[in-house]
């Protein structure tokens, strides 16, 4: 009796060495768990550490980003458009192109599905926006866009706020704070445009 008793016990003991051998150190999904440094030293990429928040982020504000492109180049194909409106809506392209580029980046490097669509991201336009941006002129086209923008600058700050709140990669939340402190100061501006149009 003895005997089984030990060697049950032995079996038992191998079975947690071997289920103990087959564990990853990859990501777990234990977000918030220290258990070391997993990667080696020259795995300092963008993809070296990162969650379901950073894609979710990445992915989300690629397609914010690409809406706030489409409506400054809606604005900008018209005439009689304020002239400080015209620069704004130039400024919103140069700086959100580049960090389309990057989003994407990482999300190759993550092996992120970017097919997955049919997310809600805060302060998008909807078609009937886009469509009366596309027949407002002139003086009215310079608020509408600003109205917009203010809108659509405030759901991009929630989803930057969202991702520095829950996102772990570095990279995306410098990010994120970029995110928010260029757009609170655009918001600032717009505002102030909308006073003297």
């Amino acid at each position: 009796m003895k005997i089984r008793t030990l060697t049950l016990a032995t079996g038992v003991l191998a079975a947690a060495l071997v289920l103990a051998g087959c564990s990853t150190t990859g990501d777990t999904g234990m977000e918030g768990m220290d258990h070391g440094s997993s990667t080696s030293p020259a795995d300092d990429s963008s993809n070296a550490e990162f969650n379901d928040a950073d894609v979710n982020f990445a992915m989300g504000m690629a397609v914010h980003h690409e809406q706030a492109i489409e409506m400054s180049e809606t604005l900008l194909a018209k005439d009689g458009v304020d002239e400080r409106v015209a620069a704004l809506a130039e400024d919103i392209k140069a700086a959100q192109a580049p960090e389309i580029q990057t989003m994407n980046t990482w999300l190759e490097e993550w092996g992120a599905d970017t097919e997955m669509g049919g997310m809600d991201h805060g302060g998008m336009m909807s078609e009937d926006d886009m469509a009366a941006l596309e027949q407002a002129t002139g003086p009215e086209a310079s608020s509408l866009f600003l109205e917009q923008m203010i809108e659509h600058h405030e759901g991009a700050i929630q989803m930057a706020q969202d991702e520095l709140d829950t996102g772990t990669n570095a990279d995306a939340l410098d990010l994120a704070q970029k995110i928010v402190d260029d757009q609170n100061a655009e918001i600032t501006e717009m505002q102030q445009l909308l006073d003297t149009l």
